[in-house]
């Protein structure tokens, strides 16, 4: 069986192979069209122009939906995790799965108010997309740390680390070049002023943009496991699920007239 189609592994491949194909046919469109310039455009310079603009819009606000689906699927999966060994405070993976969807609405803001023609909510939506982005994919590589070696090898820490790492070093560089930029627009000349600000800039979102794809990437094999985690790892959570769906009270009597707390 393909690996993206066992147990919720299909989330996460479907954000990645969604989101890649967003950034690539907007941004092939626009070049085509000759609204931007081959060589690196922002990726928002990609989605203000029709007919691109409606292409971005439409697979950037799906992606920020898939991107909370697959937040939260992971959040519910530390959290089941953490119940069989406790590993890490469960406020550490609410906060994680707060910003994460702080993020996806920054990216729907970004999809919705296209650079030119609303440039404050716009930059705004993209700094709150990268900044807590950036930031969640920190705090699943710190709990990845933590629940190694039992539910992560010590590999697929390191590879989110690293890849937080570059996610991080990136985006800051990426904002403070952005805002040195004296004015928004979509065609750059190497003469200007501001060029090498935009270049700096743009080189990092583009980082930072993939740099989330390739961290969900690593999701898939956790996402694997996800169908088999109530049948096989809890088997008495669903037990008790089941009994409680029976039975809405603090506790259970048994035939032989004892009590089974719940």
């Amino acid at each position: 069986m393909l690996c993206f189609l066992k147990g919720m592994a299909f989330v996460p491949f479907l954000l990645v192979t969604w989101s890649s194909a967003a950034f690539i046919i907007s941004y092939v469109v626009a070049v085509l069209s000759g609204h931007v310039n081959p060589f690196l455009p922002y990726i928002s310079d990609t989605g203000t122009t029709p007919p691109e603009s409606g292409i971005f819009g439409f697979m950037i606000n799906f992606s920020a939906f898939l991107g909370a689906a697959t937040m939260y699927t992971r959040y519910k999966i530390v959290e089941k995790q953490n119940q069989t060994s406790y590993f890490s405070t469960p406020v550490f993976n609410l906060v994680s799965l707060v910003l994460g969807l702080a993020g996806c609405i920054g990216m729907g803001i970004v999809a919705n108010f296209q650079e030119l023609a609303v440039p404050v909510v716009h930059d705004g939506g993209a700094l709150l997309a990268f900044v807590c982005g950036v930031v969640y994919t920190l705090l699943q590589s710190i709990m990845s740390y933590k629940s190694c070696p039992q539910w992560n090898s010590p590999s697929t820490c390191h590879v989110r680390m690293a890849i937080s790492a570059v996610s991080f070093a990136a985006v800051v560089p990426m904002i403070v070049c952005a805002s040195l930029i004296s004015i928004t627009k979509l065609e750059w000349n190497p003469k200007e002023k501001d060029y090498v600000y935009h270049v700096v800039s743009a080189i990092c979102e583009w980082t930072v943009a993939f740099g989330f794809i390739f961290y969900f990437l690593t999701f898939i094999h956790d996402f694997q496991s996800c169908a088999k985690y109530d049948r096989e790892c809890y088997p008495e959570l669903l037990l008790q699920d089941k009994v409680c769906m029976l039975f809405p009270v603090d506790d259970v009597i048994q035939q032989d007239g004892s009590h089974v707390e719940i």
